[in-house]
């Protein structure tokens, strides 16, 4: 198992912005993804990126997160701008080895624990 740690997760209120960051132990793969499990609904791609800078969105996030690795640090980032009570959910950081980021969560073998976003109307 290749460890994923998130970190950032918080409360804020509507309008503010939060940095998740996941530290891998090792390269983990071509292609990293955040998750988000929102209460009631199944856990769904919020972004993800390949090492060739391929960066796909879910439409509900597009021109307010950033996703951005650094893989030198082994490192994903989720910068998230702007938001909103609907992005309230679990973060997930998730990863696999080849380059082909899939949307659907059964793609991904590593993932991390989690960590919790609230935003506050």
């Amino acid at each position: 198992q290749v460890p994923l740690m998130e970190s950032g997760g918080g409360s804020v209120q509507a309008g503010g912005s939060l940095r998740l960051q996941c530290a891998a132990g090792e390269f983990i793969g071509h292609c990293m993804a955040w998750f988000r499990h929102a209460l009631g609904k199944g856990r769904e791609r919020v972004a993800s990126i390949d090492t060739l800078g391929w960066t796909p969105y879910a439409d509900d996030v597009k021109g307010r997160f950033t996703i951005s690795r650094d893989n030198d640090k082994n490192t994903l980032y989720l910068q998230m701008d702007n938001l909103k009570p609907e992005d309230t959910g679990i973060y997930y950081c998730a990863a696999r080895k080849v380059r082909d980021c899939s949307p659907f969560e059964s793609f991904y073998p590593y993932w991390g624990q989690g960590t919790q976003v609230t935003v506050s109307s």
